[in-house]
């Protein structure tokens, strides 16, 4: 079986005597994208939370990379795991070049570093630092904004990739160019990826497997033919 790179292990998380996730019990193994698929409401955003631990959890235990959250310094943790959300949660009064650097920097890679890796993350997203590494956010289209989101998740090589819905905002089309190029991107560069979504499109053609939320638990995980067939009703009301 493949290593393990996160773990659910019996976790809860809850909010003024509510349950919001729970408990839960998976594992997200090396090198594969886990699709969490659901409603708003459902506990996806809180499960990628408490995996980079802006949460901690009251109940059971979240490992990643054999170590528990509770265990972590939460700052190397966060360094070490890529996260793209919406719109590419960019900086605005910083360049693409320095938006797609930040922590190359604060992990105090040398100048000129930095700027090199820069350019070889924009040319990876189609983005050639010679036609936009000096623009500002503001100068870019949503989908431009989103791929430099996804260059700075990438820049200082994290093994692990969140993705908080990033794709939502856009247009159709946009959105299944953006779709079809990151799955080649994450299948080629080898990154282990947790990808929240409530597209069931979606989540067919990214996920290696898909485990469906409801009310704060695991209602179905399995690849993506199994959730095809599945006779589950909360896969098919899906």
């Amino acid at each position: 079986m493949a290593d393990a790179a996160i773990e659910f292990r019996d976790t809860r998380y809850g909010l003024n005597g509510r349950v919001i996730l729970g408990p839960v019990s998976l594992t997200v193994f090396r090198g594969e994208t886990l699709v969490l698929l659901g409603k708003s409401g459902s506990g996806k955003t809180t499960a990628l939370r408490l995996i980079n631990r802006l949460l901690l959890p009251p109940g059971g235990d979240v490992v990643v990379s054999g170590r528990s959250t509770r265990e972590w310094d939460p700052v190397r943790l966060r360094r070490g795991i890529g996260y793209v959300i919406q719109e590419g949660g960019l900086i605005p009064h910083m360049t693409v070049e320095r938006n797609v650097g930040l922590v190359p920097r604060l992990e105090g890679w040398p100048k000129e570093q930095v700027r090199v890796r820069a350019t070889e993350l924009l040319a990876l997203v189609g983005l050639p630092a010679e036609e936009y590494a000096r623009r500002l956010p503001h100068e870019l289209s949503g989908g431009q904004r989103q791929r430099v989101g996804v260059a700075r998740a990438l820049a200082a090589d994290p093994p692990i990739l969140l993705c908080d819905e990033p794709f939502g905002a856009l247009d159709p089309m946009m959105r299944s160019e953006l779709q079809t190029e990151f799955g080649a991107l994450v299948r080629r560069l080898s990154k282990t990826v947790v990808f929240v979504t409530h597209d069931v499109r979606e989540a067919m053609l990214l996920g290696t497997r898909i485990a469906v939320l409801e009310g704060g638990e695991v209602r179905f995980i399995g690849a993506v033919d199994a959730f095809q067939a599945s006779p589950d009703p909360h896969v098919t009301a899906l």
